[in-house]
């Protein structure tokens, strides 16, 4: 965070200034190994346009000799995206980015602790071989109707916002097979935030082994019962349908409770070695709120967490902790839709991965402006506008120069938190259809035939 915080306070119409300097670039791609002539498309230069490309919301390559002082051939900045190596960009990313919380101030924690969100998204790659062979396309599609398909796992600090950790991965992959990259990013005292697809006993006792703290949504097959006292279902006796497999510890409140979860068969995606070493009873804390505004889709939310301690973290401060899980959906869709992350254009796996890392430079970069900006103007940086904040950073990149973030207010967006919207979308589709067949079988028409427009 401090890194950024001075790489915005350089900026000056440069877009090399984004990256700490040219010549910051360029030594941390010789400490990555990697070695080049002396020409106009340098690691810096070729990285600055890069930047500028995404930040510009994935533009067209023809449209970037319009964004730097330079004429070029599109082909040229191709092969010059293409000599990057990846282990340079991510040295160039990490150095950057880094620890985004580094500098974070104890009293904007959540009661001490640092928290992370972690959820899964997607986003498609062009119609490729290689990237078919490596993330095939979604099984219901016909082979060349469909495009490959990328689940990303990804883990964004609360309170900035920032995205700390970013895993791809094919669709039919769960995301419980591909936890130990994004575990070893926490720390002793982090809690974690996610929805009830990483709720599971393997996961808690992975987090609990690293003292880290875990508040999951309950899944929906964990049969759960307020009731004190009450049996659970054993191996060694016959229980009713509908029996917990969890064992009663102790009553907290109302529909508050400590139990212990029994030790689950071994999943496909954990070792032997490691299921061995896993505890046979896990103690967690389950607890149910329910949502009673108006409109709301959801209204019984049932929690399971590892934080014990009803004393300091009552029920009603988990309820709220959880309530702000949703700000990773929101992220996903700045990536998503604002900064058109769901369509990948590069055509090769290296050069997706590359892409798939300057979109989370730039995005940090952007949230960067945004906590920035809500501690200058006293309000929540989630309240800052995402797009004014990357219209800001796009004016500070291209001359003529423009006013500093301490010299500017961005628009700040009014709080709304009982708003509701459903997922629907009010512009019509055009009247053509699907297409459900590879587009060379389609059958050309004849001279004498009206060709459709």
């Amino acid at each position: 965070m401090a890194t950024i915080a001075a790489t915005l306070a350089r900026i000056k119409t440069d877009p090399l200034s984004l990256l700490g300097g040219a010549d910051r670039v360029n030594e941390l791609f010789a400490q990555a190994g990697h070695r080049w002539r002396a020409c106009v498309w340098d690691p810096a230069t070729t990285m600055g346009a890069f930047v500028l490309q995404v930040l510009h919301e994935n533009t067209a390559i023809a449209g970037i000799r319009h964004l730097i002082d330079l004429d070029f051939k599109s082909s040229t900045y191709c092969e010059a995206r293409m000599r990057l190596p990846a282990k340079g960009v991510a040295k160039v990313v990490e150095s950057l980015c880094g620890d985004c919380s580094k500098d974070m101030q104890e009293g904007r924690s959540w009661l001490g602790h640092r928290v992370f969100v972690a959820d899964a998204t997607s986003a498609t790659a062009p119609d490729m071989p290689a990237l078919q062979d490596l993330w095939p396309q979604p099984s219901a599609q016909k082979i060349g109707c469909g495009f490959p398909a990328i689940k990303l796992l990804g883990m964004l600090d609360l309170v900035t916002g920032m995205i700390v950790q970013l895993t791809l991965m094919c669709m039919n992959v769960h995301e419980m097979s591909q936890l130990a990259a994004m575990d070893a990013m926490l720390k002793a005292g982090d809690v974690l935030l996610a929805d009830r697809g990483f709720c599971s006993f393997m996961h808690l006792a992975m987090l609990l082994k690293s003292s880290v703290n875990a508040v999951f949504r309950i899944h929906q097959h964990q049969i759960v019962d307020f009731t004190p006292n009450r049996p659970h279902r054993s191996k060694s006796k016959f229980t009713k349908r509908g029996t917990p497999t969890s064992r009663y510890v102790r009553r907290l409140g109302y529909e508050d409770h400590v139990v212990a979860w029994a030790k689950p068969p071994r999943p496909d995606w954990m070792s032997e070695a490691e299921y061995a070493l896993t505890p046979e009873w896990l103690e967690v804390r389950e607890l149910r709120y329910r949502i009673v505004e108006r409109g709301r889709r959801t209204r019984v939310v049932t929690i399971a967490t590892t934080l014990l301690d009803s004393m300091r973290y009552t029920k009603q401060r988990i309820a709220n902790l959880y309530g702000l899980r949703w700000e990773i959906e929101t992220n996903f869709r700045h990536l998503k839709s604002t900064m058109k992350m769901g369509q990948l254009k590069c055509q090769t796996p290296e050069g997706v991965l590359k892409e798939l890392m300057i979109f989370v430079l730039v995005y940090n970069l952007i949230r960067a402006a945004m906590t920035m900006a809500g501690a200058r103007q006293g309000v929540d940086p989630n309240r800052i506008s995402f797009i004014d904040a990357a219209r800001w950073l796009r004016s500070q990149c291209t001359p003529p120069s423009r006013k500093d973030l301490d010299a500017i207010d961005l628009v700040v967006n009014a709080a709304r938190p009982e708003r509701w919207c459903p997922r629907v979308i009010k512009r019509r589709m055009k009247p053509f259809d699907l297409m459900n067949k590879p587009r060379g079988e389609y059958a050309q028409p004849a001279v004498e035939q009206e060709i459709a427009t």
